[in-house]
């Protein structure tokens, strides 16, 4: 299927590994201008020389921290007038609240909720004018199924969630779409990590972590970015232009609801 978004032009952040590289690669399969931004400039410059070669798209990379307002400037000005914007942070950290003070509080709304809510505002009336856009929001299967070790990523995506339901029904008229994308467990360097601290803290080795986390997945494996991308360049193409303000769930099955 042609997804209808060759030639446009698409901001991925966080896009030089994990899942955001995954959304980069699918979009520029489709011939999307893809600008990635990632803090290291070594990482960026490897994934851009994958994606050039395996999709012949142009790339451009930037070198920034997203979360801060001079990351965002850095990108913007990389891509001042983007159809396509992908938000996307590293996950705060697990534990329990009790040991949450209000800094580490205002660490996780600024990456998982506040960030993102500035990229669209410098981004969305653009992509109303030019009658395109798609704004993708990568945020957490615990937005649907909250986990109790992530206290911080459960409040500060479940508040971009709500952020978007509001706004998203404003845009669409404009063909101007805003949809989350809701991982669960994929195969990332974030994810091996959490199954390394998880076999650390309860004294198992690395491969009965693992495997403890397969079992609580219907699928018997863990995701891939590729698949990810997938999903992510289909709700940023012209086919999508009648979704808005949904949350897509993807998690190989682990989610027991219906609803």
């Amino acid at each position: 299927m042609d997804l209808g978004i060759r030639g446009r032009k698409a901001i991925v952040c966080a896009g030089s590994k994990g899942l955001g590289k995954g959304c980069a690669m699918a979009l520029a399969r489709e011939g999307v201008e893809v600008t990635i931004i990632a803090r290291t400039q070594a990482t960026l410059d490897q994934t851009a020389a994958e994606i050039r070669a395996e999709t012949g798209s142009v790339v451009h990379t930037v070198s920034a921290d997203i979360t801060t307002p001079e990351g965002r400037t850095a990108a913007l000005a990389a891509c001042p007038q983007p159809d396509i914007l992908v938000n996307n942070a590293g996950g705060p950290p697990a534990g329990d609240f009790r040991e949450f003070d209000r800094d580490t509080w205002i660490k996780a709304l600024d990456a998982n909720m506040l960030t993102p809510i500035e990229m669209i505002k410098a981004t969305l009336d653009g992509m109303i004018a030019r009658r395109f856009g798609r704004i993708v929001n990568i945020t957490s299967s615990a937005v649907k199924a909250p986990i109790d070790i992530l206290a911080l990523s459960n409040g500060a995506r479940t508040g971009l969630t709500g952020f978007v339901a509001g706004l998203s029904r404003k845009t669409i008229p404009n063909n101007v779409t805003i949809n989350n994308i809701l991982p669960g467990l994929f195969q990332t360097e974030t994810m091996l990590s959490r199954v390394e601290a998880m076999a650390r803290s309860t004294g198992i080795t690395f491969d009965e972590a693992r495997n403890s986390r397969l079992k609580t997945i219907p699928a018997g494996r863990f995701g891939t970015p590729e698949e990810f991308g997938a999903l992510c360049a289909y709700v940023c193409s012209a086919h999508a232009s009648f979704i808005t303000g949904q949350n897509f769930l993807i998690d190989g099955g682990s989610y027991p609801g219906t609803f």
